[in-house]
């Protein structure tokens, strides 16, 4: 369920928040495990209780969106389901890296980001008054799908219980979306010389 269980590393924190209510209520955490919990109740004992918290901690709601949010995670195997989903969204969007204009698709699971650049080389951005992250995210929108864009990164993070049709449906509107924004650099670069 978290990115440290795909590298096998055991972290003495972890923080979360958003998908622990799937970001229906604000709400976070921090998991602490139990070397450092040891440290702090033995400590404890000695020079007194370690009181921490804040004016909204523990907060009702938040908290009972939360208990049902993982339990909604577990009873529709969303962990699975994403595990048997991911691969073929990775490899789906992986495949336009060949693109002029893609420096780099990388991600894990169902998040990716994409870096566009000129040449194929991140040392050759394009002019930041291109806006080529901006022009991919108005064509993305023009297909009816949204992404996160960041100068000239985009950032895709769809939902986990999207179905495979759903993953295909990603796929052909980035693909389209992209090759919209390959043509429109084309003009850009007609226009600059």
């Amino acid at each position: 369920m978290f990115g440290c269980d795909m590298y096998n590393i055991k972290p003495d924190l972890v923080s979360i928040a958003k998908a622990l209510s799937s970001a229906y209520m604000p709400i976070g955490a921090i998991l602490v495990s139990p070397e450092i919990t040891d440290v702090i109740y033995s400590q404890s004992n000695k020079l007194g209780s370690f009181a921490h918290g804040f004016t909204y901690s523990g907060h009702p709601v938040s908290c009972a969106v939360a208990v049902e949010t993982l339990k909604i995670y577990k009873e529709r195997n969303i962990v699975e389901h994403v595990n048997k989903i991911a691969p073929r969204f990775q490899e789906g969007i992986k495949a336009f890296s060949g693109s002029p204009i893609v420096g780099e698709i990388r991600g894990l699971g169902l998040i990716l980001g994409t870096e566009f650049v000129d040449n194929k080389s991140p040392n050759d951005p394009f002019p930041a008054e291109w806006g080529v992250g901006s022009i991919f995210g108005a064509e993305c929108e023009k297909r009816g799908m949204l992404i996160r864009v960041a100068g000239d990164s985009i950032m895709l993070s769809p939902p986990l219980i999207m179905t495979p049709n759903e993953v295909e449906e990603i796929i052909s509107k980035f693909g389209d979306a992209l090759k919209a924004t390959e043509e429109r650099i084309v003009e850009l670069k007609s226009r600059k010389n």
